[in-house]
This record gives C-alpha cells, sequence and structure tokens, in this order.
C-alpha cells in the first residue's frame, strides 16, 4: 500500500507517516515514529509535508501536538493537481522539445529498444514510408512488434512501399502497401527507411542491432528520389 501512495506524490516516509495516522488516529510525533518506524525527527518533517499536501491536520491538547489524517479522499485531488499542473507547462515542454529536436540532424539507436524507437517515429511521422533494402530479418528480430506496427499503420492508413530482395518473396498480406523486388545480387543487412524529412538506416544484426536517423529535408530527398529510381527497375 505504501509503494501505491507513492503514485499520489507521497515519499516512502510520509507514505509511512500517513498509513500509521490512518491506523492510529490522532497521534502525538513520538507515538507516530515508534509506529511508522521512524526516527522522531523525521515524523515531524513528514507531518510538516503532509500538512502542506493536505493530508494531515493537528490539534493541541495539554500543550502536546496531536497529528491526524485527513480523509483518503484528498488523495485523488493531489493527482488532479498534479496533472492539471503538467497540462500548464506542456506547452512549454513540448516548444522545447521541437526546438531541440530541430537542431538533432543525426541520431543513434541500439537495440530492439532503439529500433522500435525509430519505427514508433515513423507512424508519428503520418506520411509514406519508403522501405529500400527490406530484410525478413526484421521479422525475426522484432517479431511480435510488427504485428502491432503494421496493424497501427493499417488503421491510420499510412501508406508503404518496401523493396525486397528477390530472396524474400513470398506472399505477404499488408493493406496500404505496395511490394516489388530487387535482383538476388542486391543484398544488404543495411536497410533504408525514408519517411518525412528523415532518413533512417537501419542495421539488421540479431546480435547488435542499431539504427541512424538523419533529420534533412535534402538528404531526404534525395534518397526518395533513388528510391523512386530503383522502384521504376525493380519487379513485381
Amino acid at each position: 500500500m505504501e509503494e501505491t501512495l507513492e503514485v499520489f506524490g507521497l515519499t516512502p516516509t510520509e507514505a509511512k507517516v500517513y498509513l500509521a495516522l490512518i491506523n492510529l488516529g490522532p497521534s502525538t510525533a513520538g507515538i507516530l515514529a515508534r509506529k511508522a518506524g521512524i526516527h522522531r525527527r523525521s515524523a515531524y518533517d513528514a507531518t510538516d509535508r503532509l500538512s502542506e499536501k493536505g493530508l494531515v491536520g493537528y490539534m493541541v491538547k495539554n500543550n502536546k501536538k496531536y497529528f491526524e489524517a485527513v480523509n483518503p479522499e484528498r488523495l485523488p485531488e493531489l493527482l488532479q493537481e498534479k496533472e492539471q499542473a503538467l497540462r500548464n507547462i506542456l506547452p512549454s515542454l513540448k516548444a522545447k522539445y521541437h526546438s531541440s529536436l530541430e537542431k538533432q540532424e543525426t541520431l543513434f539507436f541500439k537495440g530492439k529498444g532503439g529500433l522500435k524507437t525509430v519505427f514508433e517515429d515513423q507512424l508519428s511521422t503520418k506520411k509514406e514510408i519508403l522501405i529500400m533494402g527490406a530484410s525478413s530479418l526484421a521479422q525475426t528480430i522484432l517479431s511480435y512488434y510488427f504485428h502491432w506496427f503494421n496493424k497501427r499503420r493499417e488503421q491510420q492508413r499510412i501508406p508503404v512501399k518496401l523493396l525486397y530482395n528477390e530472396k524474400d518473396r513470398k506472399k505477404r498480406n499488408l493493406k496500404y502497401a505496395q511490394i516489388k523486388y530487387l535482383p538476388a545480387q542486391v543484398q544488404n543487412l543495411a536497410a533504408m527507411n525514408i519517411y518525412g524529412d528523415k532518413v533512417a538506416i537501419i542495421h539488421w544484426s540479431k546480435e547488435r542491432p542499431f539504427a541512424i536517423v538523419i533529420q534533412d529535408k535534402e538528404i531526404a530527398n534525395g534518397y526518395r528520389t533513388y528510391f523512386e529510381f530503383l522502384w521504376s527497375n525493380a519487379k513485381r
């Protein structure tokens, strides 16, 4: 239960103190500290912070301060306040993110997680994806992921053109997709995904897969022209 309370923004000590007060009812700092298993000074500090969050109040009896937990219904209000605070700063964060992103011309991604990030970026761009050197290794390395990737791509009706090697010829049931094949001798572990103003160079390796994403409109258009040349000469 302590871990759940931490979701609401409470520290581990604050969570212990709040739960102790729920169980004990109005208590002095000494009793509270013993029940929570913490130092008396820590109990005072925690109640001060919980008071600022509106989760603890106190009363004075016989010159002694008794702390008391506020109704737990206050907890959802804390989440709402955090969500509102996040919404307030979100436009500024997004503006700074996109501003810094525009400055980043080349990014490097490693491992399966990194490759998933690259493909998620392709979905978020919501523009046609051109894949040169499409490899069956992709299905092996990210087998479960590509099932859902294509589901979402199809839902968003994002078109894709794939240039496979002749050795990888087989029936593929993909919506909003066109497929052609390059000669068998044209084979490489590296594939190129062109989308928007980006080019992702992907090295499909079982041991060390990685991708390099270049964001540059002129470079992307250059690769797009090269892709269309190969496409016009490839076989269905």
